[in-house]
């Protein structure tokens, strides 16, 4: 027997396992999201490491025992379970569409993959930084110390008047760094000449709420005052966010202006143009009460909103998405483009997957269309958007909108009070660790 080669086959089939069939529950969750996360992402990798040792395994004679055939016929069936998994991953691009044309209200899709970008996916998953992009460390925007640092991307060129995004990292408000989720999506956008930022905040222990939204206006308001440094546009501001810090995006996005999260920059300009939301946590944040909950603070004045959340996210469960979605869908005068995407777990930006791929080209259609604020425009430059190559434009190359494109759309209405909330009861506060 070829205990090797069964080790392999055992560890793989576990991993497609949890990817094929997630888990809930506080303890099977984390172990399903731990296990079926990469399997998930990154079908092909897997399958392309159980090939590689089957014809190991093959070459070397050991599968002639009925034992070690038995383990070859369970690596067959772990391969064309990880066929389905790849297959399950390529719905993401027309949900991604449809979500577009039905949240924007006009025909808006993105482009199909070209060969260059396919091959892109399969030999390079990891998504790295292209040379266009040059990133500036650790800049200050607060008094908290490390909490309070943020990272700067942008075209090494410095083209004129590109947008800001700013992207905050998950980690239950009480870990997670900056920079760890989402990179493909800020590598895009700056090689395309944006100016994107992410950024530390104040964490668990040592603060409570509002402090990690005080913190994302801080940074607001820093990108407002040097943004332009790098050649952006700091008139306009998209905020995004993954798990805990798509709780963050959409709570700046409701309270823009508000003088009681800005304690001392009472006067400055937090207003955002567009907010992006992955896979995030919407309801109280722990014991700090009803006024921490984004579901609660949605008003008809909210920017546009575009939330994506997997169907297999046994973290955060999607329901919590889909009530979200709803309720701002109900109450918002902005468009509000949902994507329920097929087989994602949560995290599923880590990595330069597919499904992240496609779900990048339907922000970059997203943001063209918020921010040209005409939806006569979203089809031609959703096609633009959506049709470059992965990791960016060439110099000077600015998706999105010009400069003068889109004034006076920023201030959104101020949050209403409690009575004049949308109906609807309060979702439970999550455990310590829930919101990643």
């Amino acid at each position: 027997m070829p205990y090797g080669y069964l080790i392999t086959v055992a560890v793989t089939g576990w991993f497609v396992f949890f990817a094929l069939v997630p888990l809930h529950g506080r303890f099977l969750g984390r172990i399903s999201f731990r296990s079926g996360l990469v399997v998930s992402e990154l079908p092909f990798a897997a399958l392309a490491w159980l090939s590689l040792w089957t014809a190991v395994a093959a070459a070397q004679g050991d599968l002639a025992a009925p034992a070690a055939q038995a383990v070859a016929a369970a690596a067959s069936a772990a391969g064309i379970a990880l066929v389905a998994i790849a297959r399950r991953s390529a719905r993401a691009r027309p949900v991604i569409d449809q979500a577009l044309a039905a949240g924007l209200g006009v025909p808006a899709a993105t482009a199909p993959l070209t060969w260059r970008r396919r091959a892109a996916l399969l030999l390079a998953p990891l998504p790295v930084r292209p040379r266009r992009v040059r990133r500036v460390r650790n800049i200050a925007y607060g008094p908290a110390g490390e909490r309070n640092l943020l990272d700067v991307h942008h075209h090494r060129s410095r083209p004129a008047g590109g947008p800001v995004l700013i992207h905050l990292h998950g980690g239950g408000f009480t870990g997670g760094r900056k920079g760890r989720e989402a990179r493909l999506l800020t590598h895009r956008l700056a090689g395309r000449g944006w100016v994107c930022i992410s950024a530390t905040y104040r964490l668990r222990p040592g603060s409570r709420y509002p402090d990690p939204l005080v913190d994302t206006k801080r940074i607001i308001a820093w990108a407002r005052a040097h943004a332009g440094e790098y050649g952006a546009d700091p008139s306009t501001v998209v905020v995004s966010g993954s798990s805990a810090g798509a709780h963050l995006a959409a709570m700046a996005a409701f309270t823009q202006g508000d003088p009681a999260l800005q304690p001392g920059f009472e006067d400055a300009d937090t207003s955002v143009a567009a907010a992006v939301c992955l896979y995030g946590y919407y309801g109280e944040v722990y014991e700090d009460g009803p006024a921490t909950s984004a579901l609660e603070r949605v008003h008809d004045g909210a920017p546009p909103f575009l939330v994506a959340h997997g169907d297999h996210d046994t973290c955060m469960p999607v329901d919590e998405a889909r009530a979200f979605a709803g309720r701002l869908r109900a109450a918002s005068r902005a468009p509000v483009v949902y994507a329920e995407l097929p087989g994602a777990q949560h995290c599923f930006d880590l990595f330069r997957s597919p499904r992240f791929e496609a779900l990048v080209d339907g922000i970059e259609v997203f943001t063209a269309h918020a921010l040209a604020g005409d939806a006569g425009d979203a089809g031609a430059r959703g096609d633009e958007a959506g049709g470059g190559e992965a990791d960016g434009g060439e110099a000077g190359e600015v998706s999105g909108r010009s400069p003068a494109d889109g004034a006076g759309r920023r201030g959104g209405t101020p949050p209403r009070s409690a009575a004049a909330r949308a109906a609807g009861a309060r979702p439970a506060a999550p455990p310590p660790g829930r919101s990643g």
